[in-house]
């Protein structure tokens, strides 16, 4: 009986180990190009532009950013939101509000399954910057990438003994 409780025990672990470091929770890199012409509803900035590059870290529950936007008038707020390409949705994490110069990093705390799909399902998520003439979005960019493969060791094969 105690042999079957430590192998369920063990089993289990090592579903557990398993799930942790399964697809789901490795680390995405991701990266848009923002445009007013994206913005919905319109109109965003004719003339506004940017990037982003994020870096989520699903486990963690941590996202960052480093994010420029250039063109457009002293930004107000920026953030991801929850949307497909076409479709508003709701914000669901604040990114820090860009500087004079348009740039923006730093990362934030999100929920750990918010993380996830962030990281599975980039493009039911896009960037906007927000500014005083463009309050719904003055440019926006569909997120694109996703979990990053895993590196490989250096394989090492037995030595050899000498010639056969």
């Amino acid at each position: 009986m105690k042999r079957s409780n430590i192998a369920a025990g063990t089993a289990l672990l090592m579903l557990a180990a398993c799930a942790a470091g399964g697809p789901q929770n490795q680390r995405a890199n991701l990266a848009v190009t923002l445009t007013g012409t994206q913005e919905v509803p319109g109109p965003g900035d004719p003339d506004g532009s940017g990037t982003v590059e994020i870096r989520v870290t699903p486990r963690d529950g941590q996202i960052c950013w480093n994010l420029y936007a250039r063109g457009i008038d002293s930004a107000t707020a920026a953030h991801i939101h929850r949307g497909a390409a076409g479709i508003a949705g709701p914000p669901v994490v604040t990114l820090t509000t860009p500087d004079a110069a348009g740039r923006s990093e730093g990362c934030a705390a999100a929920d750990p399954a918010l993380a996830r799909q962030i990281a599975m399902r980039a493009f039911d998520f896009y960037v906007n910057v927000h500014n005083a003439a463009h309050p719904a979005g003055a440019i926006r960019g569909q997120l694109r990438g996703g979990p990053r493969r895993p590196e490989r060791g250096i394989g090492v094969s037995p030595r050899s003994t000498g010639p056969s």
